[in-house]
């Protein structure tokens, strides 16, 4: 079998391209080993991420565990449901995943719904969780989908581009061959090859796209959640433009309609909407919230202010009360010193006496003479002497 990939557009020619490895004879093919190296990558920037937000990394390892074993059983259940007519006759065969058949859609609900039943066991936020999860998986997504390349499949509808992939006619599975790539074979050395889309290049690069678009918006992220409705609502629009091109998509019996590309829809729109009312709704109440706190901190300095004025009314009206007090107090005491004298008439006698005093200096010092004693002339006494006339002769 000729196992030669080319991009002729671009001029890249491998001529050999294995699909897997041999280790003691036994097949390794690197599909597989691509989507285990994306997983360990996965639970790997998980487990930083929580560590980094300082949440439990165990609680992340058990969570993706679980959704490891139900996300499994959900990919096989989902592929088998719409491809029973592989499957009727040989009930067995369910069992063997290594043959290939996983839906990842059926992965993805099922993980989900392992998940979900992790978190409410535990008693934790799944919305919190998936947030970091969500990166987790769309990294194991960026490298698994390579997985692809080395399958052959998930590849498009004829193109002539610059990208336009051509794959040997033998390699690829007769169903997934187009009319069109019928009718556009190219011979190469001989060998008839078909010519496509290099679909699985397409998802891988728009994935990490959408991983750093992620990456950015959880420091603007308003709710719990939001990154992981954001990761299926874009995720299912990459989708979307990826299954319109692929011609190996599970389709819905009796149609041509695929059943990704009605899921992808499905997730665009519903959980695109979503994100954006519960935002919407997000940012309305923080708005309420933040009305609210100007609200409380305005009437709480209103009420600062209203406490500080009555503080110095009060203390005003102490001082007030404590000078009347003072001036009572005096007046009290005026009171208790006053001798009947009216203050005017007190100031005339003053001077009055300042006048007489500067007038007659000397009546100090007759004022010192006179007797002290009440009841006594202040004339000086002589012994009295008896009168009569004249004798001037002189007795014998």
């Amino acid at each position: 079998m000729e196992m030669s990939i080319r991009f002729p557009n671009i001029g890249i020619n491998l001529k050999y391209v294995g699909r897997g490895i041999s280790v003691f004879g036994y097949e390794i093919t690197f599909y597989g080993i691509l989507i285990a190296l994306g997983m360990i990558l996965g639970i790997c920037f998980v487990v930083l991420e929580a560590k980094r937000r300082s949440q439990e990394p165990n609680l992340y390892l058990g969570m993706i565990l679980t959704s490891i074993i139900t996300g499994t059983i959900g990919g096989r259940l989902l592929y088998v449901a719409f491809c029973w007519s592989l499957y009727r006759g040989n009930i067995q065969s369910i069992l063997n995943i290594r043959s290939g058949g996983m839906s990842f859609y059926g992965t993805l609900f099922g993980g989900i719904l392992g998940a979900v039943l992790f978190c409410r066991i535990r008693k934790t936020s799944f919305w919190k969780m998936a947030d970091t999860a969500s990166i987790g998986l769309l990294t194991a997504q960026i490298i698994g989908r390579w997985g692809d390349f080395f399958n052959r499949e998930s590849f498009g509808e004829y193109t002539d581009s610059y990208f336009a992939m051509q794959l040997p006619l033998s390699s690829v599975q007769s169903g997934a061959v187009s009319a069109a790539m019928r009718e556009h074979l190219t011979v190469v050395d001989g060998v008839s090859c078909i010519q496509a889309h290099p679909v699985f290049l397409y998802e891988s690069v728009l994935c990490l796209l959408l991983l750093f678009f992620l990456l950015a918006s959880q420091r603007r992220k308003k709710f719990q959640g939001e990154i992981f409705m954001r990761y299926l609502s874009l995720y299912g629009l990459i989708r979307c433009f990826t299954e319109w091109l692929r011609t190996d998509g599970i389709m819905i019996p009796g149609t041509r309609i695929s059943v990704s590309f009605v899921i992808s829809a499905f997730l665009f729109l519903f959980f695109g909407a979503e994100a954006l009312i519960r935002r919407s709704m997000e940012k309305k109440r923080a708005a309420a919230r933040k009305r609210r706190r100007e609200a409380f901190y305005a009437a709480e300095e209103q009420a600062e202010a209203e406490l500080d004025r009555d503080e110095k009314e009060k203390e005003l009206a102490a001082k007030q009360k404590r000078e009347q007090e003072a001036a009572q107090k005096e007046s009290e005491k005026q009171e208790d010193d006053w001798d009947g004298t009216l203050p005017s008439a007190r100031r005339l006698q003053e001077s009055a006496e300042n006048v007489s005093a500067s007038e007659n200096p000397d009546t100090a010092g007759d004022s010192e003479q006179k007797d002290p004693l009440p009841g006594r002339s202040a004339e000086k006494s002589f012994p009295e002497q008896e009168t009569g006339p004249a004798d001037c002769t002189l007795p014998e």
